[in-house]
């Protein structure tokens, strides 16, 4: 009896094991058939004549909707696809670093695989490769992914192709993340534009383009007006005349933020001169080279991080900056007590004494660092981009304009709100009255010498993260400097705000007329026949030089 029972438990084990082996091999069987599929369309590229044939065998693959053909594709596109020549199979081969034949679809590394002139190279050129771009576009239409699925929306929109639209049209209705879906019409419509679909069809393309507003609808609008005719072609032309006054507007946003950005870094260079001009009336040659020094102080500062702390690196434009500020200052404050105390009321010869510290200066820098330009690293949040509509904005720049009207509000709650800027104030308006009320004048001179050569050296800190440090960094900045301090008012901050402002706005919208160089010129000239008529600036302020 139990034999029997044994008997039939084996019985029934086996019945369930062929049931089970029957489900897998039904499962298995179409995946075996699609990959024989596959690589009976790859096998074809060895017998390929000339690029359209080579490229109806990429949309075939393509047709599959199969990933697996990716690999295969990839390496059409990067010239790694070979046709063995004895038996005509396609294998990738990799010669960088040594002789590799993989297997097209798995990868795998194939054994006995000869040597480099057994194989032929299946060609490509820059049409095939467009063409695999939307090929491969289209099968990750479909990833879990919504980034891959915007980067495919993005290939396919560079590269529209009518074949594509089939494709297109199953994936937008199932497309959840809104920004994804927009930017699929907007491939379709690239596509559509490309295909021999009715003219219905091109109006709705033609008019979703040119709501884009861009200057890469733009591009397709332009290049199918070329060619089209009729109502279509001035539909076409019609979208492409008001997205180019979109654009149009958009340049002017953008040439009035690189106005307010240049603006930023000549306020941060200009607002330690308002001080040491424009309070003291002291003409300071030397003061480009406290920013020069900032400058220098970041560069040192970040090699002590990357030698001895990697971790604060993004932190070491908060440690350089105190530091640039110290630095600057101290050498402000020996210049003013070693030289500049024994010179006022001697414009000239100030003139001449700080033309040659900032001499003495360039060339301590070159000794101690080098005639080379040293480049300053740019912590990560200061790195990168972002787009308002068509307009490009830099982190970098960004972050500067925020410190630099950062930097302005200290300056003014200390010249207002403090005593120290009280006392600064009432040596500034009559100095003899000042020190007969107590107030050490040489000392209220020091300290606001050595507080505006501070403030350089911040300047410096900014500067080093939008370009490289030289010796000659400020010598680029120094003239600048005296133009928005005059043009604003001799030794009135809101007027070196308004001053730096203007002037940068001015000049970015003066470059592409004239050029750089021919629209400093006319800033210069521009200034010089507006002081003719405001000789004190646009915000005049009494100071020692109409002292009695």
């Amino acid at each position: 009896m139990q034999r029997r029972v044994h008997h039939c438990r084996q019985s029934r084990s086996l019945a369930v094991l062929s049931l089970l082996l029957a489900f897998v091999i039904a499962f298995l069987a179409p995946a075996h058939a699609d990959e024989a599929q596959i690589r009976a369309i790859i096998t074809k590229f060895a017998d390929a004549k000339g690029f359209p044939q080579i490229e109806a065998i990429v949309q075939e693959l393509g047709a599959t909707g199969d990933p697996a053909v990716a690999r295969p594709l990839n390496a059409l596109a990067d010239g790694a696809l070979h046709a063995r020549k004895t038996d005509s199979q396609i294998f990738i081969v990799e010669e960088g670093g040594g002789f590799r034949v993989l297997d097209p679809l798995s990868g795998e590394v194939v054994a006995d695989a000869g040597v480099a002139r057994d194989y032929t190279k299946i060609r490509v050129n820059n049409g095939l490769r467009r063409t695999i771009r939307g090929v491969l576009g289209s099968l990750t239409l479909g990833a879990t992914d919504g980034n891959a699925r915007m980067r495919a929306a993005n290939t396919l929109f560079q590269t529209p192709d009518p074949q594509t639209i089939e494709a297109l049209d199953a994936a937008i209705p199932g497309e959840s993340v809104p920004a994804v879906k927009i930017r699929l019409q907007q491939a379709r419509a690239a596509a559509v534009l490309q295909s021999d679909l009715p003219d219905a069809q091109k109006e709705e393309a033609i008019a979703l383009l040119g709501g884009m507003g861009d200057r890469a609808a733009l591009s397709l609008l332009n290049g199918f007006a070329a060619n089209a005719q009729g109502d279509l072609k001035s539909a076409a032309q019609g979208a492409a005349d008001r997205i180019n006054t979109t654009l149009a507007a958009w340049d002017m946003a953008q040439n009035v933020w690189f106005g307010l950005s240049l603006g930023s870094v000549l306020l941060l260079a200009a607002i330690g001169l308002a001080i040491t001009f424009g309070v003291m009336g002291v003409i300071n040659m030397a003061h480009g080279e406290m920013v020069m020094l900032g400058a220098y102080t970041t560069f040192a500062v970040q090699e002590a991080i990357r030698a001895n702390a990697p971790g604060l690196f993004d932190w070491s434009l908060l440690i350089a900056a105190p530091t640039a500020f110290l630095v600057a200052g101290v050498v402000g404050f020996a210049m003013e007590r070693g030289i500049i105390r024994f010179l006022y009321g001697r414009p000239l010869e100030t003139l001449l004494a700080t033309w040659g510290v900032s001499l003495i200066l360039q060339q301590a820098v070159r000794t101690i660092f080098g005639p080379n330009n040293r480049e300053v690293g740019n912590p990560s949040w200061m790195s990168g981009s972002f787009e308002i509509g068509q307009l490009a904005i830099t982190w970098n720049r960004l972050w500067i304009v925020v410190f630099a009207l950062a930097v302005f509000a200290v300056l003014l709650f200390v010249f207002n709100r403090t005593s120290w800027g009280l006392h600064m104030r009432a040596v500034t308006q009559n100095r003899r009255m000042a020190a007969s009320m107590g107030i050490r004048t040489p000392w209220v001179d020091a300290f606001t010498f050595a507080l505006g050569s501070g403030i350089a050296g911040i300047a410096g800190v900014a500067l080093s993260q939008i370009g490289n440090v030289s010796p000659n960094l400020g010598q680029s900045y120094i003239i600048d400097s005296f133009m928005v301090v005059v043009f604003g008012g001799v030794g009135n901050l809101w007027g070196t705000l308004v001053g730096a402002m203007s002037l940068g706005v001015l000049n970015k919208f003066l470059e592409p007329y004239a050029g750089a160089v021919l629209g400093k010129i006319l800033v210069l000239v521009l200034i010089i026949l507006f002081i003719q008529k405001r000789p004190r600036g646009l915000f005049a302020l009494k100071g020692r030089a109409v002292e009695a």
